[in-house]
């Protein structure tokens, strides 16, 4: 399988021929086919089988390794069995079962598209229809609809384009994965078993995250390794190629506030561009408070997206505070704040920053 003759300037406008590939398409879906058949791991989405199941296993894997959510779906399915349960669910009830996953808008997504779904007479079984459906981009769409309704839709995700990139020996350079999975759609397309998409959509995304992994690919045990010519070139590990993406480094100041009403806290509002509707400690810029010179408490790290963000926990007395606390301020009993939903380690923080004040 020869990667393509041309020069490659523009990445996005990157098609494979699929004439040079004919010789090699048999033998690379029998052989992935085969492979998967006596390797798949034993996912709960994957035993009996359902549209729900594989529409929840698409949302919560996306920016997620199986291993961590795996307990959260086996969890998701014992309060919402289905679209119809998830649908009447409040956006607060969703967002506390979805809390400590992470990239939070999947969430409000998934129960937005169980309220549509909910509604319709019968739902569509191509991809490009699903794409309309909240938070169901070309991915989401090829995997449903393959997996559920056998629709001869092709899915390019990190780990297809990692294959692909080294099936063919690749060496362009992609600005984003984005970009890199619409450069790599034609190819996909060209080498799915039309007879059996799903499976052969599942055996991609099993090969990219067991074996042809981002470090240390496993290409003694790849199914399709005597076909791969970035093997065959010995670059198989330096490929795919991406622009290096440039970190943000950023530190916010938070005031920790224990009162007669409780502990003082911020609900991020829908106008916010992440994690709308989540609870977090508020910050000395919300309050309009200054940083005090010493007495910091506590000081973790995160990061979301590009950003390495520095949180540092300062005490503040009751008698700082303005009198008029800035909207989204709440004051919640210390026994009260397992019914919210946190954001990302926030849950974890303020449980520590309490056990250091009761002692």
């Amino acid at each position: 399988m020869a990667p393509p003759d041309q020069n490659v300037s523009n990445p996005t406008a990157f098609q494979m021929d699929a004439t040079k590939l004919s010789h090699s398409v048999a033998p690379f879906q029998s052989q992935l086919i085969n492979w998967y058949g006596a390797n798949a791991r034993d996912l709960p989405w994957r035993k009996e089988p359902s549209l729900y199941k594989t529409v929840v296993s698409e949302f919560m894997l996306q920016q997620t390794q199986v291993k961590t959510a795996l307990p959260y779906f086996d969890a998701w399915l014992k309060v919402y069995p289905n679209f119809k349960k998830l649908a009447k669910a409040t956006e607060d009830q969703v967002l506390k079962s979805w809390e400590g996953l992470g990239y939070y808008s999947r969430a409000r997504n998934l129960h937005k598209l169980a309220k549509t779904v909910s509604n319709l007479p019968e739902l569509p079984t191509d991809s490009k229809s699903w794409q309309a459906f909240p938070g169901i981009g070309p991915y989401a769409a090829a995997a449903v609809c393959s997996i559920s309704f056998s629709d001869p839709s092709a899915v390019v995700d990190g780990n297809v384009v990692r294959i692909l990139s080294r099936l063919i020996a690749d060496t362009a350079q992609y600005k984003t994965s984005v970009e890199a999975a619409k450069a790599y759609q034609s190819l996909a397309e060209t080498l799915l078993n039309t007879a059996r998409p799903g499976d052969h959509n599942q055996a991609m995304m099993e090969l990219g995250a067991t074996v042809c992994r981002k470090a240390n690919p496993q290409c003694l045990l790849c199914p399709v390794v005597d076909l791969c010519e970035g093997r065959i070139a010995g670059i198989e590990s330096s490929l795919p190629r991406f622009d290096k993406t440039k970190t943000e480094k950023k530190t916010v100041d938070r005031a920790f506030i224990v009162g007669p009403k409780g502990i003082l806290l911020h609900k991020i509002p829908e106008s916010a561009k992440r994690m709308k509707g989540l609870h977090e400690i508020p910050s000395l810029e919300q309050l309009a408070l200054p940083k005090p010179i010493d007495n910091l408490l506590i000081e973790r790290k995160r990061s979301i997206t590009k950003y390495r963000i520095t949180e540092r926990f300062f005490p503040i007395d009751l008698k700082a505070l303005p009198k008029k606390l800035p909207p989204d301020s709440l004051w919640v009993k210390t026994d009260a704040i397992d019914e919210l939903p946190f954001s990302g380690p926030h849950r974890k923080w303020i449980q520590e920053l309490l056990a250091q004040n009761s002692s």
